[in-house]
């Protein structure tokens, strides 16, 4: 016998993030997505009785949209849905569960079992999977301070930001969010269990889609005074057997770029180095679009609703 189809409701579907979920979801059998007809879009009686037949929202909304749609399915008790949150407001929330599977050894199982999920941050992915694994093995102490650096592809900048690049108004690189109160900071430190907060510096070229997030290390002032053969270690056991995280050899040319991995749900994590002058650089590669958003929400959903993997 074959199951019924999961029911699945893409609140805010017509974003870049529900889009490319819908992509992702087209085809499959085991499970159908629910819309709501675009007449009654602003329809709050419509939207509560989607969720009422649903079995999982992904809401891909602004911040206090999510909350606003979180607070109805709360409404509904045990008739509202699980929820995956591919916004910011809730990555940090009390009550909810983080969706990045290879966090930790339980992590896919907690996932599995929550009702409440947060979709992961694109930066903050990269970040968190180089990060957490050497703070875990005390190969970094969490209290130390730290620099992180970024780029993406300019479709993780939002509506604006698109549609400058794609009539050719914006730059071919530029820093941003110099204020240096970037929103996915708080969840680099939450997952990382770091105690001190890090600088970081995001930057967007002029390509689509595609990341790279580097952390830049002084090997002498790690505690024990590691090799970066010792990191590049410790990364690769932490991700064993892992699907959709994997540590690679650095390039002999001493360059990565970051579209390679367009298009999948990868992240690849190098560690480049120079042993005689105590320096390391770990690199962190990802589609923005893939494992940093809609990748990773068709993931979660699958470990909530124990479909393919």
């Amino acid at each position: 016998m074959i199951d019924a189809p999961k029911k699945i409701f893409i609140d805010g579907e017509a974003g870049t993030t529900g889009l490319q979920i819908r992509e992702k979801l087209a085809g499959r059998q085991d499970v159908a997505i629910v819309s709501i007809d675009p007449e009654k879009r602003k329809d709050a009686s419509a939207k509560v009785d989607i969720l009422r037949q649903v079995d999982l929202t992904i809401l891909c909304l602004p911040d206090a949209a999510a909350k606003e749609s979180v607070a109805v399915v709360d409404s509904l008790g045990s008739e509202g849905p699980r929820v995956l949150d591919a916004s910011t407001a809730h990555r940090v929330a009390p009550g909810w569960t983080y969706g990045f599977p290879e966090l930790a050894p339980d992590q896919s199982k907690e996932i599995a079992a929550a009702r409440r999920v947060s979709n992961p941050g694109c930066y903050a992915t990269g970040a968190i999977a180089m990060l957490r694994p050497l703070v875990d093995a005390g190969l970094v102490d969490p209290g130390q301070p730290l620099a992180i650096n970024a780029i993406s592809g300019f479709s993780g900048g939002g509506r604006q930001m698109i549609e400058a690049y794609e009539a050719g108004r914006a730059p071919a690189f530029e820093l941003y969010a110099l204020g240096l109160e970037h929103k996915h900071v708080p969840e680099i430190m939450a997952y990382s269990h770091l105690r001190s907060r890090p600088l970081f510096v995001p930057s967007v070229g002029n390509f689509r889609q595609g990341m790279l997030v580097s952390l830049p290390l002084c090997l002498d002032d790690l505690p024990n005074k590691p090799r970066a053969g010792d990191l590049e270690a410790v990364l690769a056991d932490h991700y064993a057997g892992r699907t959709h995280v994997r540590v690679v050899a650095a390039e002999d040319s001493g360059r990565v770029e970051p579209e390679a991995l367009n298009g999948t749900n990868d992240l690849e994590i190098r560690v480049f180095a120079n042993e005689a002058r105590r320096h390391a650089l770990v690199v962190a590669r990802l589609d923005n679009l893939g494992k940093g958003a809609s990748g990773a929400a068709v993931q979660n959903l699958d470990l909530m609703l124990a479909l393919k993997s």
